[in-house]
């Protein structure tokens, strides 16, 4: 909820900020002051947040509701005024300063609501331990230094295996085969899958390469649809008018007579397979279909022959290798005493590579000290005994705590998009914007913020990047999946 406050708070320092510059151009007429005011309490609270928020107790949270809903009734008050003196221009002016008087009593019991608020936070902060002596806390800037970007992912302990599927991809049998890619969720087949993908051999070998993300829920129709008019072989003003089955043809025509490479990333069902299949013809040219699954019994019957590949587990160095490279890039661990505590948390993700990326991507952005990763050591510790799926989304949960809280809001705004959907980096920088989800920066506009916030969010590990522009910003992201 602290979030939601956070949020709240900043979308009505935006309200605010507009208000003053239509009251500077006498397009409105309010109290000065008073919007001044409310502004500066409605900042003390956002700093106040941002400062408190990885400390949040149930009182916390309670305070933070009440939080959320004033600054809610400040927005619609403000809202509701301004609309009505832009329509009520023509109207006597003794109405004009009964609504503005109207107004202003409004304002000061949100303003009262505020300071009983801030009241009652600060002596529930008076009641806290210092911190420092406790648990460490992460603390991170916008456009703070990062970790170098790439435009594949990190494949450390899998450079056999990446070889092995390139070898399966690439053998002289003519006829269309599959290759499954078999294992839980966070092993890495995804990864896997992305590097033999952009591996140079197999980008020269085929004709076409195309990226079908399936999940759990899906829709042969809009997939197919969506990639179609991607590559201009259907008008987006014609798509309502098209039928699955002239998309599967049209998809078949595409296909017909090219060595082509197919991924069906994330397939939960034999039947996913089926929906598709129709569309993708046998050419006898050694075609391939790279899919990837978590189930075993979706894996065996569908690979050729039965065969199908499996995604272990990291061994203890190769996870301790991988931890080095999303913490310190190409270097190794420059602290000694932080390299023991270092191979106990690696050791603690227990070989599963998605979980060791998110801690890696928490501890790249902390602080480096040794409490600070015996904090991390001990809770990776503790969430990994429950199983590693449940574990996963604990280590994500860490990670998401130890967010500043002016990501968090649009990290779960992320959310809202379909699991796997690729999701272009501009509409969702001008959503975040709308959404009133960015703090201003002096300096730098709105959506300069909002690429500074996706850009720590990418090096948390938090989203993977599926496209980059020549210019090597972020194109297309994703949330992570697990």
């Amino acid at each position: 909820m602290a979030v939601a406050a956070y949020a709240s708070l900043v979308s009505l320092t935006h309200v605010l900020d507009n208000v003053q510059h239509r009251v500077r151009h006498h397009q409105l007429h309010l109290d000065t002051d008073q919007i001044q005011s409310l502004k500066e309490k409605v900042e003390f609270l956002q700093v106040f947040l941002e400062l408190h928020s990885q400390r949040i107790s149930p009182e916390m949270e309670d305070l933070a509701k009440q939080l959320a809903v004033v600054a809610d009734e400040a927005d619609d008050i403000i809202d509701f005024h301004v609309v009505n003196q832009f329509r009520e221009r023509s109207q006597d002016q003794s109405l004009h300063m009964v609504a503005l008087s109207s107004f202003c009593q409004e304002i000061d019991n949100i303003m009262d609501k505020l300071d009983s608020i801030t009241k009652k936070l600060m002596m529930v902060k008076e009641g806290w331990v210092d911190v420092q002596e406790q648990q460490p806390i992460v603390s991170v800037s916008v456009g703070s230094t990062a970790l170098p970007s790439s435009d594949k992912n990190t494949m450390v302990g899998f450079d056999e295996r990446l070889l092995q599927v390139v070898d399966e991809l690439t053998r002289d049998e003519s006829d269309l085969q599959i290759l499954p890619i078999v294992g839980m969720g966070g092993i890495g087949k995804t990864t896997l899958a992305q590097n033999a993908f952009d591996y140079p051999y197999i980008v020269n070998r085929f004709d076409i390469r195309i990226w079908f993300a399936i999940s759990q829920e899906y829709s042969v129709r809009e997939i197919l649809l969506k990639y179609l008019i991607n590559c201009k072989k259907i008008k987006a003003s014609a798509a309502d008018e098209v039928d699955l089955a002239e998309l599967g043809e049209c998809m078949h025509k595409l296909l017909f007579g090219k060595r082509y490479l197919i991924v069906l990333d994330d397939l939960w069902s034999i039947r996913a397979w089926e929906d598709f299949q129709s569309s993708f013809p046998n050419n006898r040219n050694g075609s391939r279909i790279l899919m990837t699954t978590r189930l075993l019994d979706v894996a065996r019957p569908l690979g050729f022959d039965n065969h199908y590949l499996t995604v272990n587990f990291l061994d203890e160095d190769k996870s301790w290798n991988l931890l080095c490279e999303k913490v310190f890039a190409q270097q190794s661990c420059p602290h000694s005493e932080l390299e023991e505590i270092g191979r106990e948390i690696a050791k603690g993700c227990r070989g599963l590579p998605l979980a060791i990326v998110i801690i890696g991507g928490l501890l790249s952005k902390s602080n480096r000290t040794r409490e600070y990763w015996k904090f991390v050591e001990e809770n990776v510790t503790s969430f990994v005994k429950s199983g590693y799926d449940e574990s996963c989304l604990k280590i994500l949960y860490l990670s998401y705590n130890s967010l500043p809280i002016h990501l968090k809001p649009c990290f779960l705004y992320m959310r809202v998009f379909p699991e796997d959907d690729s999701i272009k980096a501009s509409k969702l920088i001008k959503l975040w914007v709308s959404e009133g989800f960015l703090k201003p920066v002096e300096g730098k506009s709105l959506e300069e913020v909002a690429e500074e916030y996706l850009k720590d969010l990418t090096d948390r590990n938090l989203i993977l990047i599926r496209k980059w522009t020549r210019s090597g910003r972020i194109k297309h992201a994703t949330f992570m999946t697990f």
